[in-house]
């Protein structure tokens, strides 16, 4: 573990296990999460003698909590970063949520030289807000709602989420994991309200179709068909056909949270994906 300056002076806090020659894996977190999201993946692939690698982005986690550049364009520019810190090649980049924009932005602002595969997990991309262009995307007054929740009270917004939607825990006959839940909240309240308020904005409403359409390596879409942050129907399922070389992997069912609430297939499914 350790951290890398950005450009701009930011701290990005990094996580890089598993033997300096192994193939990297390098996950990307969701909003408002920090890299200890993907532990169950991580300590499943290092165990298996990959590379794996992930960063806190900044204003989350134990990254600088900075009060500016929660944007896309930076959050790939700080990946850049630490891919070129750690002197990573050939990686498959997986990114859930947020992350996936990330992934995404990353590919297309930096190039394709360092990156094997790209995966999306429930990702956000191609545009998650509805617009005259896209019709179908979720209203803005719903994201209004939710920074409107994070500045009223962050600590119980950041408890109704992952007690509702995120893991589906709110369909009738789901099996709530509290410590699913707190663990899920103490990862959001380590970041700073500032960078998650604007990064509200920098995951609804970013348009990623011409970044997708740039992507010519393999790209493995996962996504539940039951996902209630980000609709199935206007992210999977269309990113999955805006990339050259894409593949989906629907999950009958499922919710958002699938890095957790799947771990078992989502970890095949990349295993598999990584070594194809």
């Amino acid at each position: 573990m350790g951290y890398v300056t950005t450009n701009d002076g930011v701290d990005i806090f990094y996580k890089d296990w598993g033997p300096e020659n192994g193939k990297v894996i390098f996950f990307h977190h969701g909003w408002p999460l920090s890299s200890d999201d993907w532990d169950t993946q991580m300590l499943f692939f290092v165990n298996k003698g990959f590379r794996v690698v992930a960063h806190d982005r900044r204003g989350h986690g134990r990254s600088s909590q900075v009060w500016n550049g929660h944007d896309m364009d930076h959050y790939a520019d700080e990946v850049a970063a630490v891919v070129q810190h750690l002197g990573i090649q050939s990686a498959m980049h997986v990114g859930h949520s947020t992350g996936g924009g990330e992934v995404v932005r990353y590919i297309a602002r930096h190039g394709e030289d360092k990156v094997s595969k790209a995966v999306l997990i429930s990702a956000v991309p191609p545009l998650m807000i509805k617009t005259e262009d896209n019709p179908q995307g979720t209203p803005k007054s719903v994201f209004d709602d939710f920074q409107a929740q994070l500045a009223a009270n962050q600590a119980q917004f950041y408890y109704d989420i992952p007690a509702g939607p995120f893991y589906g825990y709110n369909r009738p006959a789901a099996s709530p994991s509290e410590a699913v839940i707190w663990n899920w909240w103490r990862q959001g309240m380590m970041g700073g309200a500032k960078a998650h308020y604007d990064g509200i904005v920098a995951f609804s409403q970013t348009d990623f179709t011409e970044d997708l359409k740039s992507i010519s390596i393999p790209v493995l879409v996962i996504h539940g068909d039951d996902d209630q942050v980000v609709p199935y129907h206007d992210s999977g399922l269309l990113s999955a056909s805006l990339v050259r070389n894409g593949t989906l992997n629907t999950y009958k069912g499922a919710p958002h949270g699938i890095p957790t609430t799947h771990a078992d297939q989502v970890n095949a499914d990349l295993l598999a994906f990584v070594n194809s």
